[in-house]
């Protein structure tokens, strides 16, 4: 990463991240850990999107879906007991949500695009939604 992305990803960990993890955590109903590789998550072209693309793609589909997933006690002992932890990356540039989430040994990975069909929240929140479902 050079100095414009690691100003930009300083900033959106200080001004955004927290707010955004302080609401996963909620919805999740314990502080689950985060291992996110920020420098994956570029193309220097849409270095201008990511303030509206980031939580759209990484973050308010998990709020979301646990919100959904944690709207019950079965749900919300399902989660505490099977989550470890929420892996972000981008290694692939998946756009389609069926490829870019993926649950194993307790390992909830996001693997997408920083900027494809960032406005498409509610397809990558059911998709998420269904996979958790599925595998807790």
């Amino acid at each position: 990463m050079g100095l414009k992305e690691n100003r930009f990803t300083k900033t959106f960990q200080e001004e955004q991240f927290p707010q955004l993890k302080a609401q996963i955590i909620e919805a999740a109903g314990f502080n689950v850990s985060f291992n996110i590789e920020w420098n994956t998550l570029f193309e220097d072209r849409f270095l201008h999107l990511y303030n509206d693309t980031y939580p759209k793609i990484y973050f308010i589909p998990l709020i979301e879906a646990f919100k959904s997933i944690t709207a019950d006690k079965m749900g919300k002992e399902a989660v505490v007991e099977s989550l470890k932890e929420i892996y972000i990356t981008n290694t692939k540039d998946h756009y389609n949500p069926k490829n870019a989430y993926t649950f194993s040994d307790g390992v909830l990975t996001v693997d997408h695009s920083p900027i494809f069909n960032a406005d498409d929240i509610e397809d990558r929140t059911n998709v998420l939604t269904q996979l958790l479902e599925n595998n807790l």
